[in-house]
């Protein structure tokens, strides 16, 4: 009989959670404060309650990737497990935890104390997302011995390549640079330009990904951009929601002014996701994901590069831009060898990709020696974490 688990992909902005018997919620992995309401904290999926999402302060448990404040993180998972949101008995459901690559032991060694003496959960497993996801591809292509997950997210970006499921470290690459940083130069770009934005933190993450794409001939893009009557369809108008009538913002053609609060987007669609493939735009000197996934090749045998490269798996909140896949595609290629084939796997959610990977693990015979047991924790303590979970 297949375990029931419960997967809490949880990311530094938003945590993918639910039964392995159910599809997953997405669930903002913050805390937020309104100005129309000042007095109410909003934990999670609360926040569609708020009647009015400006001027939004976040109060976050993740810092440059990796949790800091327990008692925010703690809140948040309160609220996962309770009625509210996946109404969940912790205390007899197995829990799949997904933690950082290169988390620290002092934050493992937390995560470790609050699932077994404060949920008392009857058991654990700690894992990487990029495992979870390699897990889930490999299960949808058996025969497969190798593969590159590219992670693209709210801190960081990485690239790890797998060779027979297991990670390659000294292939693993990061780049500094997620979806928190481009929604923060979005509204320090609006700000200077248009619009003092830099409150706003909501509104323009979701002008960010209702606007933004990826370039395919950046040059070309910008020499268009430049055109008044810009017939590309470049230059666009971000109408900013009111709270009253509309809840979230939407792109439409230049017009006439309007009563509308507006949002004149032109290059920035473009320039903001750039960044992801030319990190020095913004004085990171880091390579792009193509060159960090030729960069992580070269770590691994040669005898695996056709296979490595004919199997790169987009995930990851950014992988969303439209042009991402192309343009890894176009890039990996010019950079690899000719005599490989280049093959870029794009899910239908790359989001929730590496959660259906936890589901797929929760049906494996295999998954029951994975975790730890209570009893195991109580008689060896962090001790059995450590030899059990690859991280």
């Amino acid at each position: 009989m297949n375990e029931i688990a419960f997967i809490l992909d949880n990311g530094a902005c938003t945590a993918k959670v639910g039964l392995s018997t159910d599809t997953p919620k997405i669930v903002p992995n913050c805390i937020m404060k309104a100005k129309s309401e000042r007095r109410r904290p909003f934990v999670g999926n609360q926040i569609e309650e708020c009647r009015d999402a400006s001027g939004l302060f976040y109060i976050l448990a993740f810092q440059k990737g990796y949790v800091v404040n327990w008692d925010i993180q703690k809140t948040i998972w309160d609220y996962i497990f309770s009625k509210d949101c996946c109404s969940v008995n912790s205390s007899n459901t197995p829990i799949i935890v997904t933690e950082p690559l290169f988390n620290f032991s002092s934050v493992q060694e937390a995560m470790n104390e609050i699932f077994f003496e404060e949920y008392e959960v009857p058991s654990l497993l700690r894992i990487n997302t990029t495992n979870l996801s390699c897990y889930n591809y490999r299960s949808k292509n058996p025969g497969t011995k190798c593969c590159i997950i590219v992670d693209s997210g709210y801190s960081f970006s990485h690239v790890v390549p797998y060779i027979n499921g297991i990670k390659v470290k000294e292939g693993i690459r990061r780049i500094d640079v997620g979806g928190k940083l481009l929604t923060n130069h979005l509204k320090e770009i609006i700000s200077y330009r248009q619009l003092h934005v830099m409150d706003e933190t909501y509104v323009i993450n979701q002008a960010k990904e209702d606007s933004c794409f990826v370039s395919q001939d950046f040059y070309k893009d910008m020499e268009r951009a430049k055109n008044k009557c810009d017939k590309s369809n470049i230059i666009k108008d971000y109408v900013l929601p009111d709270y009253t009538t509309l809840r979230r913002g939407y792109l439409k053609n230049v017009e006439p002014p309007c009563e509308q609060q507006c949002l004149r987007m032109s290059n920035e669609r473009f320039t903001i996701p750039e960044i992801l493939f030319n990190p020095s735009d913004v004085g990171i000197q880091q390579m792009g994901i193509p060159e960090a996934i030729i960069d992580c090749l070269k770590a691994c045998d040669e005898e695996s590069w056709p296979h490595l490269l004919s199997n790169i798996v987009l995930t990851g909140g950014n992988c969303k831009f439209p042009g991402f896949r192309d343009r890894v595609y176009k890039e990996v290629r010019s950079l690899a060898p000719s005599e490989y084939v280049i093959n870029i796997i794009y899910p239908d959610d790359p989001i929730i990709y590496p959660w259906y990977g936890g589901k797929a693990l929760a049906k494996d015979s295999a998954f029951k020696t994975l975790l730890v047991t209570r009893e195991e924790y109580e008689e060896e303590g962090h001790s059995a974490c450590f030899e059990k979970f690859d991280v």
